[in-house]
């Protein structure tokens, strides 16, 4: 009896010491992969993309399990009526959370391109469930505010995912229009020959064809070569000539592109393709642009997209390369050549230059219209599949076939096969999925998710960090003290880019002296030379149009009477809000 009791003893007290611990009691049988949160409060399968509801449930749940980390809100509704929600993460038991430098985090504008949703949810679950184990996490949510909107076009992604698409389909809105200018709306779009919920390829044997199949792949379709007969022609995705007018797949609801119907250098449709009639016309955007405007502690933000493996700085255009000041460009290329480390296979570009002219563009909007430090991630690249860079061209590669033959085992292709079609005769139907090509494989979309996720947080880590380093006293004699402060900000962002500081974006920061009699306030430009300038108005309350980042400011106070429970106070709409006594 004895025996049993002492092994009950020990058995608990190991109990209580795995407790302490980083792999939870529940958890004896195995061993917590580092860098995984191991016993999470809310489960979450990270191989599949969620519907509406269910990005509902995770934000919810996990609102629920960290009431004190998670807060849950609505921000506005879609043109069908859905909830854009959003998600403010930080620990609410420490400072003010909307004084705080937030980071905002949105993702599938375009609805295909699911998987920023998932990134977006991945990094709200990761910071929730990591917060009491990673130090690193825990400082972060000490000191900044997440704003994390998983979808900011929901019904078009609930489209893409509960109804017959392609991989490039269902791409925008859910908006009505008559695409093709004959009057009529949606009589054309794209039509589920076969009924399993995949648009696929059309193909016609015909002695006319260019095609063959690739010997070596026979899902793959290659032009034949000039000397050789061709054997299919290509008639497109799967549809039918709804309205008799000869042509196929010509209408789909909303075809025009969310992200051209922002705010900053807009065009219309005839040199933008896929502007709206104004800018700010969808209430998606109106609803993101509102949370914005009402939160000027925003200091950096990230959107997601697909595909391409690539962090994107702005500008869209050519003609907004002025805007982007040497300064402000050297924080962003510290950040986006370090996210080369960090995700391999992904390269840091600038939109106009290495892509395509964007007008009217969300990270335009938010980089130059609010002076914010944004980047958006084209997520999902060829580099993933077998860790290597493509020496060819999406035509000429077979990369995304050989992945899905050796390791996909036939699930990302419908395989070609014969359908009698009301307009074209015999044809076949086959080639990828939906979910495939553009968004990623269920194995790959953890990792990438965590690699996209660790990048925005080296982004919101370096977001302004100003201290009070430094207060010296003097004694000037006659009841007067001089008081100097050395403010530093201990990260790469300043607390205004220079695009702010030179357009006046936001308000300056304001460096106060609290429960003390101030004569005279002063910006010490150089203290060996014994230069300040003077603010005559409101001396103790220094306005400064910025906190350099790894830079400093220092400030003067000639003060009468005394000190003793006086304090330096800094407000900074983007660096938060720091205060430091006298000693």
């Amino acid at each position: 009896m004895k025996k049993i009791i002492l092994f009950l003893t020990c058995l608990a007290a190991f109990q209580v010491k795995a407790q302490k611990s980083d792999i939870a009691a529940e958890d004896l049988n195995g061993i917590r992969a580092i860098g995984s949160p191991a016993n999470p409060k809310v489960k979450v399968y990270w191989n599949k993309y969620s519907d509406h509801a269910e990005i509902y449930r995770i934000s919810s749940d996990l609102a629920k399990a960290y009431p004190d980390l998670v807060k849950l809100e609505s921000i506005g509704k879609s043109v069908e009526g859905r909830d854009i929600w959003l998600m403010s993460i930080t620990d609410f038991k420490t400072g003010q959370p909307d004084r705080k430098p937030g980071f905002y985090i949105d993702g599938n504008i375009h609805a295909n391109e699911l998987q920023g949703t998932e990134v977006a949810l991945y990094t709200a679950w990761y910071l929730a469930e990591s917060f009491q184990t990673v130090d690193f996490i825990r400082d972060l949510l000490k000191d900044k505010i997440f704003y994390i909107a998983p979808t900011i076009n929901p019904d078009s992604r609930e489209y893409f995912i509960k109804h017959p698409n392609n991989p490039n389909s269902s791409r925008t809105g859910r908006l009505p229009l008559d695409d093709d200018g004959d009057g009529l709306i949606d009589e054309d779009q794209l039509d589920d020959l076969d009924g399993d919920g995949n648009i696929v390829m059309m193909r016609r044997k015909s002695p006319a064809g260019r095609y063959k199949v690739d010997c070596d792949n026979p899902q793959r379709m290659v032009l034949a070569k000039p000397d050789e007969p061709g054997e299919y022609e290509m008639l497109g995705y799967e549809g039918i000539d709804n309205d008799g007018d000869g042509r196929v797949n010509e209408d789909a609801v909303g075809t025009y592109d969310p992200n051209r119907d922002w705010g900053w250098n807009w065009q219309p449709d005839y040199i933008q393709r896929g502007a709206l009639y104004y800018p700010g016309m969808l209430p998606e955007t109106k609803a993101v642009k509102k949370f914005v405007l009402d939160h000027p502690n925003i200091a950096g933000a990230q959107s997601y997209h697909n595909y391409g493996g690539m962090f994107l700085r702005g500008p869209g255009a050519a003609d907004d390369e002025k805007y982007y000041t040497r300064a402000d460009v050297q924080v962003y290329d510290y950040i986006g050549k370090l996210g080369e480390k960090m995700v391999p296979g992904y390269n840091y570009f600038v939109i106009h230059k290495d892509l395509y002219t964007v007008f009217g563009g969300e990270i335009d909007w938010l980089a130059l219209g609010k002076g914010i430090f944004t980047f958006s991630n084209e997520l999902m690249t060829p580099y993933k599949l077998f860790n290597k860079t493509s020496q060819e061209g999406r035509m000429q590669s077979t990369e995304f076939e050989d992945f899905d033959k050796l390791l996909l085992f036939g699930d990302g292709y419908v395989k070609w096969k014969p359908f009698k079609h009301p307009q074209f005769g015999d044809i076949e139907i086959g080639g990828p999925k939906k979910n495939y090509i553009r968004n990623h494989p269920g194995f790959l979309l953890m990792e990438d998710a965590h690699r996209n996720m660790a990048f925005t947080f080296l982004h919101a880590y370096q977001m302004p960090k100003p201290e009070v380093t430094e207060i010296r006293k003097k004694d000037l004699g006659g009841g007067l003290t001089e008081i100097t402060a050395l403010v530093m900000n201990r990260r790469i962002m300043p607390t205004h880019s220079a695009h702010d500081i030179k357009y006046k974006i936001e308000r300056p920061d304001y460096i106060s002296l609290k429960n003390a009699q101030v004569l005279a306030g002063m910006v010490v430009e150089n203290e060996d030379f014994g230069i300040t300038t003077e603010q005559k108005m409101n001396p103790e309350k220094i306005a400064v149009e910025n906190i350099p980042g790894m830079g400093f400011v220092k400030v003067r106070w000639i003060v009468k009477g005394k000190t003793d429970n006086a304090s330096v106070e800094i407000d900074s709409a983007k660096g938060g809000l720091v205060s430091r006594k006298l000693q």
